[in-house]
């Protein structure tokens, strides 16, 4: 971005850096300062179908499609080493347009993102292998499976985290062969936009990606309608989940959905206290609580209680609030005033429907943050799950802390939930641990640690968390077709199936 000067950027549609078919323009605004830093294209919904049209022309042309995939993962991975080159750029434009400290993203977004950009598109060599199926049942016949690109999927990608989720979402895709229309959140796009711009200079062929971008409600609903759209992966809120379902209901669309989560913490009485703690206040406050998978109820036992309240009000106590690119900086802002009021709102509704707030709960007033979108982290005492801010997903600073008495009430209340993305348990005891994992229902389960995530192992939820799977080899499923294919070799079945037509030995019936 070049500092904090305003910059007017292009789209790419349908293979060409432009503007939107109206010039209307949105602005991206730097959460921490709360000034705009660019201006990207409102792309309207006849923008984003004609970006479909264009990615199935050149699906049905084969011009990305029927490509050796040696030759797709070649294409990706010279995209990977642009980006890899870029990674100043794409560090200091995720910090600005995101809030995401620079200390987070140095460390682990942005190499996630490059690592998990070279095992997606490794996943081009899985594409178009067949894989022989036992049909002993069938004397004389072979049989084999084989995995084909699906055609056009659009990418609907929410802000918190705009790099890795297009990545997650645009590469398992084209290296599946896939084109794709990318819409990225209105509030993140530009690094979206720097990581189409790499794949162009790699030599991705025209129309096979797009990104649309601008306010994402017309867009987002002329993609989740248009018939020509194979696939729909979407992550964000369940209430758009639902919407994206009944839009794409009517063409049979495939979805992967990445919705809400209330995800929670049990610490079970013979847990590390000291490491327990250290991780809630991580599940919570990483990205100032701006993560689907965040722990943000925490489930302790009624005789320690006192105890771990003590712990973490203490350690939340000296939590730097600060500007994201600062690297001392623990936790930077909200992404924008609407969600900070939200925030705020869950807070002061808690207080009236009984819970304490224990440390936190205001908006900080200091010159270096008053501009920004901050809020102080927040621990509330004494919620239970009738209340809303344990209920809703908040998606901010604020964790909930709430007493069990028995093991089985803890479970209880942890699936006392509509969400089921991720929990945590925290236990010294690793036979205690898998049996209380094996009665949580959420998509993600972790024993002693909170957010850990590899590119091997698949991602997604249980009940309205949503559905379909993420990283590991399960994202190639997500983005290709099965086709069985049978050989007939003369097999023994050969006069028994022409008798069902022919009437036996050419006989007529």
């Amino acid at each position: 971005m070049g500092g904090r000067a305003q910059t007017k950027l292009m789209a790419l549609l349908g293979g060409t850096w432009a503007g939107s078919s109206d010039e209307r323009y949105s602005q991206v605004v730097d959460p921490s300062t709360g000034i705009a830093i660019a201006e990207v294209p409102m792309c309207s919904a006849d923008d984003a179908n004609a970006c479909v049209d264009i990615a199935r022309d050149a699906f049905d042309r084969g011009v990305w499609s029927e490509l050796a995939p040696v030759e797709r993962r070649r294409i990706l991975m010279k995209a990977l080493e642009i980006m890899k080159e870029w990674q100043e750029r794409l560090i200091e434009t995720e910090v600005m347009e995101s809030g995401m400290t620079l200390r987070q993203m140095s460390f682990f977004q942005l190499p996630f993102a490059l690592n998990h950009f070279a095992y997606l598109s490794s996943l081009a060599d899985k594409v178009g292998v067949r894989r022989s199926v036992d049909i002993s049942d069938f004397q004389g016949y072979e049989s084999y499976t084989i995995r084909e690109p699906m055609g056009v999927v659009a990418a609907i990608t929410p802000w918190n985290i705009p790099l890795l989720m297009a990545v997650w979402k645009t590469i398992p895709a084209l290296a599946s062969g896939n084109t794709v229309v990318l819409k990225p959140s209105s509030l993140t796009p530009l690094t979206s936009l720097i990581m189409a711009e790499a794949l162009e200079k790699a030599g991705i062929p025209k129309g096979v990606l797009s990104v649309v971008t601008g306010l994402g409600t017309e867009a987002r609903k002329a993609l989740a309608s248009n018939y020509q759209v194979d696939k729909i992966t979407f992550t964000g809120s369940t209430e758009v989940g639902r919407e994206i379902i009944r839009l794409g209901a009517s063409g049979i669309k495939r979805f992967i959905l990445e919705l809400g989560g209330k995800s929670p913490n049990i610490i079970l009485p013979d847990a590390n206290l000291d490491k327990a703690t250290d991780f809630a206040l991580l599940g919570v406050f990483l990205h100032a609580g701006q993560l689907c998978e965040s722990v943000t109820r925490l489930i302790v036992p009624n005789d320690l209680h006192d105890k771990i309240l003590a712990k973490l009000v203490e350690k939340t106590s000296a939590i730097r609030l600060g500007r994201p690119n600062d690297f001392t900086t623990d936790m930077g802002p909200l992404i924008t005033e609407d969600q900070r009021r939200k925030v705020k709102m869950y807070v002061e509704g808690a207080h009236d429907e009984g819970a304490e707030v224990a440390c936190g709960g205001n908006i900080p007033e200091t010159a270096e943050l008053k501009n920004g979108f901050y809020y102080q982290p927040t621990i509330l005492d004494n919620v239970d799950n009738s209340m809303k801010a344990a209920r809703e997903e908040i998606f901010g600073p604020v964790l909930a802390v709430m007493k069990y008495s028995t093991e089985q009430e803890a479970v209880q209340m942890a699936n006392d939930t509509m969400y089921g993305l991720a929990a945590a348990v925290w236990t010294s005891d690793q036979s205690r641990a898998d049996r209380v994992v094996s009665k949580v229902r959420a998509g993600t389960v972790w024993i002693n640690d909170v957010h850990a995530l590899s590119v091997n192992a698949p991602r997604g939820g249980y009940k309205q968390s949503g559905f379909g799977r993420e990283l590991g080899e399960e994202a190639l499923d997500e983005y290709t077709e099965l086709k069985h294919v049978y050989i007939n070799k003369e097999g023994v079945f050969d006069e028994i199936s022409t008798s069902l037509v022919m009437g036996g030995a050419g006989q007529e019936t």
